[in-house]
């Protein structure tokens, strides 16, 4: 804790990237992935109201939607590598209907990895289903399911979510299904929401409880700083500053020495941000993401979507090497470090943990 504390209060920027980058580079050299994904948000009507999200509506606000099957299945091509999935909690679906759009989608576009469903929503399903966590994660396993996102851990503070999102699952439940899916085989990435209350001394700790999770049931594939986004919450009244973004991408791959990648979400940071975070730490930009509404719903500036070859730019622009890959961190494709003709797929599996 003290070790971790004292790097967030150093206003050594420099170094503390410089040993960041250092450690990225022992893993993985100069590379850095991407993914040419599509992000699907079923439905906006959520039966939670956390303050920090300008996203979702209640079941009684008139501007909810929800998207059929095929609505889902018409908006992703078979180039895509990946899709990810989180949307609300919606308060007549049935658990089924969560299934059935993981096994359509396998269905119709069988390559694709399918990256679905938050700890949060895995909650819900439990209960509305009246299952297990294990059947839960079982059902969409047989469905298609590759892996879980990190969404939905906030911050582990008490204290946060008795304020910001007091109906939310907590640190105990996020950890204990992320902990189960992993011993399921399932792997998933894990988040921290930072830049609104949450003290440094919250963010450690947070970062601390991931790592010790990682030791005791390995399967986090990426670890990924989520800059709040204030919108129209009122909680704060600007984003965190992009010397903090840095300083959190590069304390987060000190600190998690045990999860293998750290994502420099473009979508939160921006691109200019994002691409600089290559060099502190970073060793993933996200991907194409097409349509992203959450942080968009609340007022991210960043572009609602990357073409692959923008992707290649700013990774280019950071002096890294760009690699295409999958949900599961397999290698697809590997780029020249100055642009040129596209090379081969790599045809096999690459860094999945």
């Amino acid at each position: 804790m003290n070790e971790g504390l004292a790097l967030f209060h150093t206003r050594d920027l420099a170094g503390l990237g410089a040993l960041a980058d250092r450690v990225k580079t022992r893993l993985w050299g100069d590379e850095v992935f991407f993914v040419f994904n599509r992000q699907i948000n079923p439905t906006n009507a959520c039966v939670l109201d956390c303050r920090f999200c300008d996203y979702a509506k209640r079941p009684s606000d008139p501007t909810h939607y929800a998207l059929t099957v095929d609505q889902i299945l018409a908006s992703i091509s078979p180039e895509l590598r990946e899709v990810h999935i989180v949307s609300g909690l919606h308060h007549q679906w049935k658990f089924e209907r969560y299934v059935d759009i993981v096994r359509q989608i396998r269905r119709a576009f069988p390559a694709i990895t399918i990256k679905a469903w938050t700890a949060v929503e895995i909650d819900f399903f439990a209960k509305i289903a009246r299952l297990s966590v294990e059947q839960v994660l079982g059902t969409l396993l047989e469905a298609g399911l590759d892996s879980l996102p990190g969404g939905g851990a906030e911050v582990f503070s008490e204290r946060v979510r008795g304020e910001l999102f007091r109906h939310k699952i907590g640190a105990d439940r996020w950890l204990e299904i992320h902990r189960t899916a992993h011993r399921m085989g399932i792997p998933s990435n894990c988040t921290l929401l930072y830049g609104h209350i949450e003290t440094w001394e919250e963010r450690v700790r947070h970062l601390l409880r991931l790592r010790e999770l990682e030791d005791e049931a390995p399967g986090f594939l990426a670890f990924i700083p989520l800059a709040f986004q204030p919108g129209h919450t009122g909680i704060v009244t600007r984003q965190a500053s992009a010397v903090e973004d840095l300083k959190t991408l590069a304390i987060s791959r000190l600190l998690l020495d045990n999860v293998p990648h750290i994502k420099s979400y473009w979508v939160m940071l921006g691109e200019e941000t994002a691409s600089v975070g290559l060099n502190f730490g970073a060793d993933d930009l996200d991907g194409t993401i097409l349509e992203e509404k959450i942080a968009h719903a609340a007022l991210a500036e960043s572009p609602l979507g990357l073409a692959r070859e923008r992707l290649l730019h700013l990774i280019r622009e950071a002096g890294k090497v760009p690699v295409e890959r999958d949900a599961l961190y397999r290698r697809i494709r590997v780029y020249p470090r100055e642009p040129g003709p596209l090379p081969a797929d790599v045809g096999g599996p690459g860094s999945a943990a």
